[in-house]
């Protein structure tokens, strides 16, 4: 399969240079857009207040438990790759939360809490199974 896609980050400037922009798989294209919907939150995007997930509404909630935190980002992340991500069909998200503490400095232990985000599907265009796993610190947040 041809190279169709846009890689990221995406510089205009190229066209105005009348240069060539990288190019990149479909799988390639449709991890970065994945990756996008799972760092937005709700009202990021001004031109659309609905694209991103849920996630960075509960990041910093640690009174619901991690069933509730999980189902609530899961069906988040269903919803929005169904509506935005028109590549893929036969979607599964699968979120695992855990705490993990982390050493900084000689002394000095943070407990963040860690998520992990499986995606899989089916590529429309090709009928190729499709796999995505995007993994980040909540809570306080670092990428």
């Amino acid at each position: 399969m041809p190279n169709n896609y846009y890689s990221l980050p995406f510089k205009p400037s190229v066209f105005i240079n009348n240069n060539t922009h990288n190019k990149c798989s479909i799988k390639e294209s449709i991890s970065g857009f994945l990756h996008l919907l799972a760092t937005t939150y709700f009202g990021e995007c001004t031109f659309d207040e609905s694209f991103g997930n849920a996630l960075w509404e509960v990041d910093f909630d640690n009174l619901t438990s991690n069933d509730k935190l999980r189902g609530v980002i899961t069906e988040s992340m269903q919803d929005s790759i169904k509506h935005y991500e028109k590549r893929l069909t036969k979607i599964t998200v699968d979120i695992k939360l855990r705490q993990e503490s982390i050493s900084e400095g000689k002394n000095l232990q943070i407990v963040r809490k860690r998520i992990d985000i499986f995606i899989s599907g089916t590529i429309t265009q090709t009928n190729e199974l499709f796999s995505f796993v995007e993994s980040f610190y909540i809570a306080p947040m670092a990428f």
